[in-house]
């Protein structure tokens, strides 16, 4: 009877295990939809801006200096990551991808003999990376407060980015996040923001040979536009990190939904196995201590 017992318990407890999962899937399925919508929203603006700051690059007459946003130090030996991933798990390899590839970035960038600082934006990023490199951390962005706010953190980490450029304590700053791609595809990927560069898609107009004249000149406009520019790359990718986040958690909680049902079914077939053999074996002492009398 006490293994009857123990399967019975245990049974009860991957239902009660089945209904939080399926809960959580329900959940960011809801937050997905919100996610994307916002992800999706803010690419028309990022695109445009991308190639405003082409245009003003590929305009730039001769000899005319830039910010130093877009000039660089002249340098490439400090390089500063910023790492995004979520807050929490449970959202199968989401988080665990993009600290892999923040890994492998930190390795070979420490193979080439250059300084690697990290910035870790979202706690889990934080734990993956603490045991190997806690040494080379020198601020955290705290995310869980966001909720669906990114804004006030996009723009508090531009800025702090940009003070610590301005500051001269790194080269070249590098994003690492996931960029989402549809709700079974979420891809670690590497971005450069600081010096600034345009995409490589981005539009550029052909001006048949025509020359602008800018008014105020182009690096006067760059000045002000880059850490806008900043800003809004920061922002996009927070909003791909989070959708990313809530599909992958929808797809896991989907699968541990169905892994419990499938469990379920197995240690019924258990139990019911279980309990059969014990009504017979009552069944037979029954009958073997009739026939004995």
């Amino acid at each position: 009877m006490s293994g009857l017992k123990e399967l019975k318990n245990r049974i009860g407890s991957v239902k009660s295990t089945q209904k939080i999962t399926k809960a959580k899937q329900m959940v960011a399925a809801a937050k997905l939809r919100r996610a994307q919508e916002a992800a999706e929203a803010s690419k028309p603006y990022a695109t445009r801006m991308a190639n405003v700051v082409a245009n003003l690059t590929a305009g730039m007459t001769e000899g005319a200096g830039g910010p130093k946003l877009l000039a660089g130090t002249g340098n490439d030996q400090t390089h500063l990551l910023i790492v995004m991933t979520a807050e929490r798990g449970l959202c199968g390899g989401f988080n665990a991808n993009t600290a892999k590839l923040a890994r492998q970035t930190i390795q070979a960038l420490q193979g080439d003999g250059k300084t690697v600082k990290v910035i870790t934006v979202g706690k889990k990023g934080r734990e993956a990376l603490k045991g190997e490199f806690e040494d080379l951390f020198v601020d955290h962005v705290d995310m869980s407060q966001a909720k669906d706010k990114f804004t006030p953190f996009a723009i508090g980490l531009g800025k702090d980015l940009s003070k610590r450029y301005d500051d001269g304590e790194f080269d070249i700053a590098t994003l690492i996040f996931s960029e989402f791609k549809n709700v079974l595809t979420q891809t670690p990927k590497t971005m450069q923001m600081i010096p600034a560069t345009a995409p490589e898609d981005a539009e550029t107009i052909d001006l048949n040979g025509a020359i602008y004249i800018y008014e105020p000149s182009e690096p006067e406009i760059l000045e002000e536009l880059l850490p806008r520019y900043l800003n809004t790359q920061i922002l996009s990718a927070m909003l791909e990190n989070a959708a990313g986040e809530q599909a992958a958690s929808m797809t896991a909680m989907d699968n541990a939904t169905r892994n419990a049902g499938e469990l379920i079914d197995s240690l019924t077939l258990q139990y019911n196995r279980a309990r059969q053999a014990q009504i017979t074996k009552e069944l037979i002492e029954i009958i073997s201590g009739a026939e004995a009398l």
